[in-house]
């Protein structure tokens, strides 16, 4: 029969320096990941807004997208683009 070890069993394992490293890392992930779903809901609020006064979320979205690239990534990404529609005869 398997006997379980108890808690201070286990945390002999780690050292008392790695233990509270560890617990710090734990802390600041759950404190950004808060920080991340508070960003989250603010973006879609801002969405939100631009979607109620007309703009095409869709549309921002991908503006916003395209803006984060490189000037030359997007030049060359908006050539492929023009050169695979015009192959397949969408343009």
């Amino acid at each position: 029969m398997a006997v379980m070890e108890s808690s201070s069993d286990q945390s002999d394992v780690i050292g008392t320096a790695a233990r509270e490293q560890l617990k710090s890392f734990v802390q600041r992930i759950e404190r950004l990941e808060e920080e991340k779903q508070s960003l989250a809901a603010d973006l879609k609020e801002v969405y939100a807004e631009a979607k109620s006064t007309g703009f095409d979320t869709k549309v921002l979205r991908k503006v916003i997208s395209l803006r984060k690239m490189d000037r030359n990534d997007r030049a060359e990404l908006e050539a492929l683009l023009d050169l695979y529609l015009g192959a397949i005869g969408d343009i």
